[in-house]
């Protein structure tokens, strides 16, 4: 399907209209919005089968992996359905007044989070359901109470316009006022410039690049009404193999690392990138890791831009001379990413911080370190992160408590033994860190803790019982 270019005029009308809705909208009650929730995800459920066929054939991801993320979709729209339901989101404070307190009565004070406005919400490439036209950021918002203007991302537009018309029918039937949900088109720069840019609109959730992401920041900051910008825009995601483990579990652990690497094509936002070992115990680990690489499959990628720049990024590592190329996939379709594993050593790899950008796609570099301090500088010289993973025995643990506590200032999530692949909606989850893996360190995209990205709290000071929402009555 050709990507249909909103015009200018209908990007300003769709941001008038979510405006006119969000004064509605805003004193929905919370079995509406509960309503309206379930009702996506219903009409979503019916049309299952039809959708993940459309994004299969758009995205060329394949149908389990598709149906997978469908399911998480749904299920994303009735966590948050059951969390309106619950209510204590609104973070009610109720602080009564005494008017015989001396020298001056004590005011009664009541606070409640309320909804910022219309959002523009920024679909991601690599999730055409769970992160795009009623993913996260849009239940999020809906939750809060603020009307959604999103931005179809160009890698799927039929996903797009067909799941759009999902949740149009699901705001037909909740009774809801045109404008609660709408989408806008465009692969230039100016169809998002102009949504951003439109005062209506009053924050952004942006899922992408750095450069993107940036630039949507950027514009927002320069508005004569600045609004927030929750961008998430990529991560290398760095693994810290300690000694121990590494001598006891090298294989085992490859076979992981490897596995979660390559996964769909390596376009998982979480893709562990970097990985750093202790060179006296890493030949067995590096002999698995590229014995999983030279038998991935070749896949296709989510466009032929993202899959040029992954090659693109593939020979420049190759020319760097003091980078070794350790193992290529052996499938060499046609337009088809290859699984590709360097290996640097520490030295080296300070030394070039080009090494240390997200290269999107199934590649990592494996940096490999003499010793404790010099995992250390690599941790203390990486940016912000969205996660960090550390293996370790308990010995290797105990031995680099400072290690962890370092990386407590470089990432959002943290994980020992594990995988960084796989983001748990829950709500102790966060999906989030500090710049450049997204432009607020303070909020993440997943979990309910995300519906506050788009509130704000208002204080009620010695208002009549009457006028107080109903969570601030009594």
């Amino acid at each position: 399907m050709a990507i249909v270019e909103t015009s200018l005029r209908e990007i300003d009308e769709a941001a008038e209209k979510a405006y006119t809705a969000f004064l509605t909208y805003r004193q929905a009650s919370p079995s509406q919005k509960v309503k309206f929730l379930n009702l996506i995800a219903e009409l979503l459920e019916r049309e299952r089968a039809r959708l993940i066929s459309i994004a299969n054939r758009e995205t060329f991801l394949p149908p389990e992996r598709l149906d997978g993320e469908y399911t998480r979709t749904i299920n994303q729209l009735r966590f948050f359905s059951d969390l309106v339901k619950e209510g204590t989101w609104v973070r009610a404070i109720i602080n009564k007044g005494d008017p015989t307190r001396k020298p001056l009565p004590k005011p009664d004070l009541r606070q409640i989070q309320y909804p910022l406005g219309p959002v523009a919400v920024f679909g991601a490439s690599n999730f055409p359901f769970a992160y795009s036209v009623c993913g996260g950021d849009t239940a999020a918002a809906l939750a809060a109470g603020c009307p959604v203007v999103y931005k179809a991302n160009p890698g799927h537009p039929e996903t797009s316009v067909e799941v759009t018309k999902i949740v149009v029918e699901a705001a037909r039937q909740a009774g809801l006022p045109d404008g609660t949900f709408s989408m806008v088109q465009g692969a230039s720069h100016e169809t998002g410039a102009r949504l951003v840019t439109h005062p209506r609109i009053k924050a952004v959730g942006f899922t992408g690049s750095l450069k993107g992401g940036r630039a949507i920041f950027d514009a927002c900051a320069t508005r004569e009404e600045p609004i927030p910008v929750y961008a998430e825009m990529g991560s290398t995601n760095p693994v810290f193999i300690l000694p121990e483990i590494l001598e006891q579990k090298g294989e085992e652990i490859a076979r992981l690392l490897a596995t979660s690497n390559t996964a769909s094509a390596g376009q998982f936002c979480t893709n562990p990138g970097i990985m750093v070992a202790n060179e006296k115990s890493s030949a067995k680990f590096y002999d698995e890791f590229a014995k999983v690489i030279r038998d991935t499959p070749s896949a296709p990628m989510l466009t032929n831009s993202i899959f040029n720049s992954f090659e693109k990024s593939m020979h420049e590592v190759m020319e760097k001379k003091k980078v070794q190329v350790a193992a290529v996939a052996s499938d060499e379709k046609s337009n088809n990413a290859r699984a590709h594993m360097f290996v640097s050593s520490a030295e080296n790899f300070l030394g070039d911080d080009d090494l240390w950008e997200e290269m999107f796609g199934p590649s990592s570099i494996q940096v490999t370190a003499k010793n404790s301090d010099e995992m250390m500088r690599i941790a203390e010289a990486l940016p912000g992160q969205l996660t960090a993973t550390v293996w370790g025995t308990e010995n290797d643990l105990k031995s680099n408590i400072p290690l962890i506590r370092l990386l407590e200032l470089k990432a959002g999530r943290l994980i020992i033994n594990g995988v960084p692949t796989g983001v748990e909606v829950a709500p102790a989850m966060n999906h989030g860190g500090p710049y450049p893996a997204t432009t607020d360190s303070k909020f993440t995209s997943v979990g309910t803790q995300s519906i506050y990205r788009f509130t704000r709290p208002v204080c009620y000071q010695n208002f009549p019982e009457y006028l107080l929402p109903d969570e601030l009555k009594g």
